[in-house]
């Protein structure tokens, strides 16, 4: 069994669906493991990972309005509001979705489905650097 970790920095322009799936897919390459997992885990509680269709962009756009019809900022039930209006709104958001993937590896590849792709799914309205810890182990 061997393991390889490495923690990726990803920048977001406010809230959405930022796609990270390459970088993934080049730690993984980089681990040299041929079968195995790779766990993938966001260090923040106001966003979250998602594997989503990564062909048509309204996917992605229709999640977000999704969220904010869902979870909408300044929602007068929320007492926590100390970094503003989103900031409840924003862990409700990552509560609901994960902060956590498993993804398989056969052949030295994640067997991701055709149109699936890796995103970090930020829930705050500014910008912001997300890490993104990746561990794969295998054989």
């Amino acid at each position: 069994m061997r393991q390889h970790q490495e923690t990726l920095e990803i920048r977001t322009d406010g809230a959405g669906l930022v796609e990270f799936t390459a970088a993934v897919v080049r730690v993984v390459e980089d681990a040299g493991i041929l079968t195995g997992l790779a766990h993938v885990f966001c260090r923040h509680t106001s966003a979250s990972l998602l594997i989503q269709e990564n062909a048509d962009p309204d996917v992605q756009l229709d999640l977000g309005a999704f969220f904010r019809r869902l979870v909408p900022d300044g929602d007068p039930l929320f007492l926590h509001q100390s970094e503003g209006p989103d900031d409840m709104a924003a862990h409700v958001k990552s509560a609901l979705t994960q902060t956590t993937l498993a993804i398989p590896i056969a052949d030295g590849r994640m067997l991701l489905g055709t149109w699936q792709g890796i995103y970090l799914f930020e829930h705050r309205r500014r910008p912001h650097t997300r890490q993104v810890v990746i561990h794969v182990l295998g054989a």
